[in-house]
This record gives C-alpha cells, sequence and structure tokens, in this order.
C-alpha cells in the first residue's frame, strides 16, 4: 500500500519546505520535491501545513484514585488525541494494591488499553512506595517490558520520601531509566490546605493559594540535589508550572546537573489563575488540578523558557473528570473536588497557535510537541519526525480559524477547559502509522488499531 502527500508545506529537517511524502505500508519511505509514482492514495496538501503527529507523554487514561475514575478510558481518550493531531501518547499508571508488582500493574494496564486504543501507546511504570524487590523490577521493565520510565510522586498518599527516591534515582542511573516525578512539597501544601479548612477559605482560589509557587519550587531543588548524589540519572519533572520551578531548573543545570529535563503543559502557557474566579465558584471548580493555574508572570516565564530552550517537552495531563456528576458538587468546597482536567485534544492546535503569534519558529515548537517527548522517552528512532524509515505519524494542518467548544469535542468529559478559544489552525488529516485515520472531519480509525510501543535506547 502506498500513499503520496503532494505540494505540502513540510516541516523536515527542521525545515519547513514545499515538498511530497510518499508513505509505503506504516513507514515513510521517502520525502522529496516532486516525487513521482503511481500510488494507491493521493492526497493533496496545497497550501496547508504538513508535520509530525504529536507525542503526548503525560495521559491520565482509566485512572483509578477510589470514589473516582478519569473519565476517557483509552478508546475515547485516544480518540480525542487522534482527532487533536496526537499519534501517540504515554500514559502514567495508577496504583494497584499495596504491594502490587510493577509488571502487574503494567499487566492491568495492557488488559485497560490493548484492543482499545486508536492510536500507538506505551506506558511510564510507576512506583507508589518502595521495597527491594520494587527498586529491582526497574531493571526488569527497562528490559524485557519496554517501559523505560517510571513515575514518582513528592506528594499525594503514594509520594516517596527523600531517601527512598534516592534508591530509585540510584537505580535508575544504573539501567538507563527516565525518572518522571511530580514535584510539590507535600507537608507545607498539608499545612496550608488545613489553615484554608480551618478558616473556611474553601472557594476554588484557594486551590492555587494553598498550593504556592515555592511548594514547586522547593521539591524540584530538593530533586536536582538527590540527582546529583544519584550521579545524574535521567530526571524528568513533569508539568513544570511556575516561573520559580523553571529558574530552579535553570540553576541546577547551571551547576552542572546533568540529564534534566523540563516539561510543561498547555494548561500552564494559557490560562491563568482568574479562572478559579469564573461565574463564581461554578465555574472556577472545574480548573482544580495539581499543580493549580498560576499568574500570567508565570505563564510568560514559560514562553520565554521555551523560546530560550530552558524546556523540553509540552504535554496535557489529561486527566477528566465530569463536571456535572463529580466537579460541580464541590463548588464551595475545593479540598473534595478531584483533581484533573481534559486537554489530549486541544494541545497541539492550541500551542501552534498561541506560539506562532508569539514568533517562535514552527519547528521549535514541533520539537516540545512531537520530536523531543519521543527522544526522551526512548522512541526517537521511530516517532517524532517526517523523516525516511521512521513511523508515518503524520498531521496535516489547515489555516482555517476556528473556535474550541465542548460542541466540537471529542472526549468522554462533558467540557473543555479552552472553550472559546480561537485556534488558527484546524487538524485537517491525520496519518496514523501509515493509515488515513481522519480526512476533514471524517474519521475511520477502528477501536484497537494502535501499537503498543517497546521503548528503547
Amino acid at each position: 500500500m502506498h500513499c503520496l502527500i503532494r505540494n505540502g508545506q513540510v516541516l523536515t529537517g527542521g525545515q519547513v519546505k514545499k515538498s511530497d511524502i510518499l508513505i509505503e505500508d506504516e513507514k515513510i519511505k521517502e520525502v522529496d520535491e516532486n516525487i513521482d509514482y503511481p500510488a494507491d492514495e493521493i492526497i493533496d496538501a496545497k497550501d496547508k501545513l504538513v508535520i509530525p503527529g504529536g507525542v503526548d507523554v503525560h495521559t491520565h487514561m482509566n485512572l483509578d484514585l477510589g470514589k473516582y475514575v478519569s473519565i476517557d478510558d483509552f478508546y475515547s481518550g485516544s480518540l480525542a488525541a487522534s482527532y487533536g493531531g496526537t499519534t501517540t501518547i504515554v500514559d502514567h499508571i495508577g496504583a494497584l494494591e499495596k504491594g502490587a508488582s510493577l509488571k502487574k500493574m503494567i499487566d492491568h494496564y495492557h488488559d485497560l488499553a490493548d484492543g482499545r486504543a486508536v492510536i500507538d501507546y506505551s506506558f511510564h511504570g510507576a512506583l507508589y512506595e518502595v521495597s527491594d524487590e520494587l527498586i529491582d523490577e526497574i531493571a526488569g521493565l527497562y528490559r524485557d517490558e519496554g517501559v523505560v520510565s517510571v513515575k514518582i510522586y513528592t506528594t499525594y498518599s503514594g509520594k516517596l520520601d527523600d531517601d527512598e527516591i534516592l534508591r530509585v534515582l540510584k537505580k535508575a542511573k544504573e539501567t538507563g531509566t527516565v525518572v518522571c516525578v511530580h514535584c510539590e512539597n507535600d507537608k507545607s501544601i498539608e499545612e496550608l490546605r488545613k489553615e484554608a479548612k480551618e478558616q473556611g477559605n474553601l472557594d476554588p482560589i484557594y486551590h492555587a493559594k494553598t498550593r504556592p509557587p515555592a511548594t514547586e519550587a522547593e521539591a524540584i531543588n530538593r530533586l536536582a540535589y538527590l540527582s546529583e548524589l544519584a550521579g545524574y540519572p535521567k530526571l524528568y519533572i513533569v508539568h513544570t508550572s511556575t516561573k520559580e520551578g523553571l529558574e530552579e531548573i535553570k540553576l541546577a543545570r547551571k551547576r552542572g546537573v546533568k540529564n534534566l529535563y523540563c516539561e510543561t503543559c498547555t494548561q500552564y502557557l494559557t490560562l491563568d489563575e482568574s479562572y478559579y474566579y469564573k461565574d463564581g465558584n461554578a465555574e472556577g471548580i472545574k480548573y482544580i488540578m495539581a499543580p493549580p493555574l498560576r499568574k500570567t508572570e508565570d505563564i510568560e516565564a514559560l514562553w520565554q523558557g521555551i523560546i530560550d530552550g530552558d524546556v523540553d517537552v509540552i504535554a496535557t495531563d489529561h486527566c477528566p473528570f465530569y463536571y456535572g456528576r463529580d466537579k460541580s458538587p464541590y463548588k464551595d468546597n475545593f479540598l473534595d473536588c478531584p483533581g484533573g482536567g481534559p486537554g489530549v485534544e486541544e494541545r497541539m492546535e492550541v500551542v501552534i497557535s498561541e506560539g506562532l503569534k508569539r514568533n517562535i519558529p514552527l519547528a521549535k515548537l514541533i520539537d516540545l510537541l512531537s520530536y523531543n517527548p519521543a527522544k526522551i522517552f526512548g522512541m526517537g528512532h521511530i516517532k517524532g519526525q517526517i523523516k525516511e524509515g521512521f513511523d508515518a505519524d503524520i498531521v496535516i494542518l489547515a489555516n482555517n480559524p476556528y473556535t474550541i467548544s465542548q460542541e466540537n469535542r471529542h472526549s468522554n468529559c462533558d467540557y473543555t477547559s479552552y472553550e472559546g478559544f480561537v485556534s488558527n489552525y484546524k487538524v485537517h488529516t491525520v496519518i496514523s502509522r501509515g493509515e488515513l485515520i481522519l480526512t476533514n472531519g471524517k474519521y475511520s480509525a477502528k477501536e484497537g488499531r494502535g501499537k503498543f510501543i517497546y521503548r528503547k535506547f
């Protein structure tokens, strides 16, 4: 099976230029001007941007929090992702019973995702506790399961203490595993939330006030020094949201901390804490997530970090819950509201629109949306670029401004965090591993066509 994309403005090799792309089965066979080949299917991309499919390395499908479960599964969540131009996700897995092995958790997620996802996917391992057996399993995940990354937390019930974190980092240094860390100072947040409850400060804005920038910055600082003690394993800070947090990453790199990666998310580049006041508490409760939305100065600092090369990846932390059922009942008590929001569909269009408005080159934006996440997490040999031999994951964007609204979303969620946002680009065509799954609003991907990616370095 051969498909030929013709006349597009193709982003390849860090440049946008008029090119054709020949796809043979699942792979990109050739990228050149004026390819002459009797393809089975020809797509005319004249006047359109042709970019690599998005790689979102921070999602939470089917995340079970006990009382709540995130309401996108691997079918609905991957479908929404593909509508937005993302062709690969790596999901942060949830906990099982105490003492459950890492392999058992990964096997459970295979049960959830295999035969369901419409795009390619993988998982991050997760350590919610530490034991000799679990530490030893990190090597097995890397070697046998193709899972080359693990997630740890410095807050929530599954948080690790510093000695436990150091053990994980040391083992990761041995194996080459990437350690993803949710960085917030747990005890400080616990005290601030206790004070808020005692004082009756339970409106949504107090979610932000009880998780101030210092709680993120302190934890990032601490992880950077622990990384130094462990010999500089691959340390990946997830969802960096503050100017102070980014500054800690910059300072750590300046003093010699190696293999330190910075992720931020779409919401921290576009939404500020004023959203907690929207329509009183009623709308504000939608934006309960951790870390919380920040100030405009934090947004500007993160964009500057993108320009300066301090930010490596833009992901989503997609973790939706129903507004009407799960969030709205707690509009007057943020403490009991499940944390998380939708975003897997909006990322590519929103970031490209906002980034180009700021005169950031498209190539730099796609590095953060596709190439860097693929490279950092062991997929850089097949994903994230339009290049001969790579998987044919390709997105065609039309310069067709439109307004994002709940009516044109595809997640199970009953709201979008980006309601009313005008995107200057709209996903027109999506090709996943050589298969045309979306074109001009017509969707054809079958449930379960996505493949698990065995990642490696």
